[in-house]
Parts: structure tokens; C-alpha cells; sequence
């Protein structure tokens, strides 16, 4: 066994070669550093077809049902929860001409600022902008101007504090009377981070080659790390049970995904919070070497073992680093 794997109550490997054609894929590629063939072969499958026969000619896929606020653009939103499913899952990139036209079609919401609109309606998303260039910049668009652009939007509208958070809350205002406003509402700068925001927007810095190394990211980083397991300062995702709670592809912060990213920015297990979110996940482990964490979003039977997954490759990565 290799040394990360020695590190887990349970080896893993076995019950992931078992399972989908892609999950083996990714296991023999990313845990073992096997050869495999050229990741082409996953778009192949049953699953990319059948999401491939949904997207609409401009790109997008429609919302499985009505919207229930009408100020929200649901559209947008599934275009970027599929993109992210077909980029995470199979490994679609810009060659893929279905995936260039979902790309063009969410490049069509960003502002002349750089952020991302319509989610939130009219108002800053500095929680879905980051989630979109993340997965656009996975895709192979982290040389274009755009996500250049959403990049430096991202760091203007930092906290004082050198986190993030959702600019509107950090006015006091709810969802609902966000949606209402005509006008963007604009950050008080002087409010503290929140976590749960902070640490989507390290995943777009995290994906990017150039932004992980920047001084704003490592700032950032510590700032998430000093929240671990705690509650959030804003109203959204509050609890700090929100921690456990995870999902892949990633969406909202949480520890898995919180790991996954401090270690592109270039944080180690020497950092004790670290260390011990390790632990907490290796404590989680059960007798078919999965783990025990609460699952949300997605219909996907094998959801777990896609963390299951995810998380072996944390322990590789952090195990295996000098």
C-alpha cells in the first residue's frame, strides 16, 4: 500500500475499482498513478449522453421545475450545476463543443464589473461567480480574459479583513429584499469574512495555476482555516454542522472541499487545524471503507463513493507532500 493509504482505518481502493467506469478512472489515475487512456473516453458514457441530450441550443439546460422567485434566474443556476457535474465527473473540457457552447453561454452573464449576474437576481454573488469561474477555468478557460477579469472583480471587493462575504448581508439585508432591490447593494467592507463564502472563492483561486499563489489567497486561506468547525458569521449555512455536511461535485463550503483547496494554496498538515480535520475525516470511515459524512445534492446512487473519492485524494495529497 501506498503511504496515504496506510494513514486511513480502512483501504478504500478496492470498493472504488468496483464501482462506475469513471470512479475507476479517476482511482486508478489519481490515487494509484496508473496509466489510463485519454480522459476522452468518459464522455462516452450513458451519463454524458443522456445530460448532453437535455442542453438546449444556446447552451443551457432549463431547471427541472418552475422557479418559485421570479427575480432569480434558474437557468443560469442548472447551466452551472450540470457544467460542473460533466466537468467534475467525466472530465469535459473546452475541446468538447457542448461544453464551449454551456461556456459561452454562462461567459454571457458577467458584468462589465467581472462578477457573474442573475442568480441573486441584480445583486453580487461572490458565493456563484467564484463556482462558475472555478468550473470554467477547469474546463481550460484560465487563460481568458474573462476569468482574468472575474478575478480582479473578486479581489476589489474583498472585506477589509481580506475575506469575503455576500455584499448585500453584510448590509443586514435578507434574501428577499435583495431580490427586491433595483440597485446593487454594495459591500460594508468593514463587516467581518464569512467562512462559508470565503471559502468558495478560494476554490476559483485554488483551480487557477497563477491566483493560488497570490498573497491574497494565502491570507484568505488562513482566515478559512481559523473557522473550522465553526459557525458562520452570516445568516446562510450558519451552523457549524454545515461543515459535515458535503456533496461532489463541490458546491457550498465545507470540510472536504475546504481541505481540497487549502492544499492548491499551499497549506500542509504541519498547520494543526489541518492535521486534525484529517483526523475528524479518517474517524469517519466505516467498515466498507466509504465515510460517514451527511450527504446533500444529488440524486447520484453512487454519490458516495464520489467522496469517498474525493476524499482519498486528500489524504494522498496531504500524506504524500513533503
Amino acid at each position: 500500500m501506498m503511504p496515504w493509504q496506510e494513514e486511513l482505518k480502512l483501504n478504500p481502493v478496492p470498493v472504488l475499482l468496483k464501482k462506475n467506469e469513471a470512479i475507476k478512472y479517476f482511482t486508478l489515475r489519481d490515487l494509484l498513478d496508473k496509466k489510463v487512456e485519454s480522459i476522452e473516453i468518459l464522455w462516452e458514457l450513458p451519463a454524458v449522453k443522456k445530460s448532453l441530450k437535455k442542453q438546449k441550443s444556446n447552451g443551457s439546460w432549463k431547471y427541472p421545475s418552475e422557479g418559485k422567485i421570479s427575480q432569480v434566474d434558474y437557468t443560469q443556476y442548472q447551466t452551472y450545476l450540470i457544467l460542473s457535474e460533466l466537468v467534475e465527473k467525466y472530465g469535459l473540457n473546452k475541446n468538447h463543443e457542448s461544453l464551449k457552447k454551456a461556456a459561452d453561454y454562462l461567459f454571457e452573464f458577467q458584468t462589465d464589473e467581472g462578477d457573474f449576474r442573475g442568480i441573486y437576481a441584480n445583486q453580487y454573488s461572490t458565493t456563484y461567480s467564484p463556482a462558475i469561474m472555478e468550473i470554467l477555468i477547469k474546463a481550460g478557460y484560465g487563460d481568458d480574459p474573462r476569468i482574468f477579469k472575474g478575478f480582479e472583480w473578486l479581489l476589489s471587493i474583498r472585506q477589509d479583513d481580506g475575506g469575503w462575504a455576500l455584499p448585500f448581508r453584510t448590509r443586514g439585508k435578507n434574501l428577499g429584499e435583495a431580490y427586491q432591490s433595483r440597485e446593487v447593494i454594495p459591500a460594508d467592507k468593514s463587516r467581518p469574512f464569512s467562512h462559508v463564502v470565503t471559502g468558495m472563492v478560494l476554490r476559483a483561486f485554488a483551480a487557477h495555476p497563477h491566483y493560488r499563489k497570490s498573497t491574497a489567497a494565502k491570507k484568505a486561506g488562513e482566515l478559512l482555516i481559523s473557522r473550522f468547525f465553526m459557525p458562520d458569521k452570516y445568516p446562510d449555512r450558519k451552523s457549524k454542522d454545515f461543515w459535515e455536511r458535503v456533496s461532489f461535485p463541490f458546491l457550498y463550503t465545507q470540510i472536504v472541499a475546504a481541505l481540497d483547496s487549502l492544499y492548491y494554496l499551499g497549506f500542509s498538515k504541519s498547520k494543526p487545524e489541518i492535521k486534525n480535520a484529517l483526523n475528524f475525516l479518517r474517524q469517519k470511515q466505516v467498515e466498507n471503507g466509504t465515510f460517514d459524512l451527511k450527504v446533500t445534492r444529488g440524486s447520484d446512487k453512487d454519490l458516495n463513493y464520489w467522496i469517498c473519492l474525493s476524499v482519498c485524494r486528500l489524504f494522498k495529497r496531504y500524506y504524500m507532500k513533503e
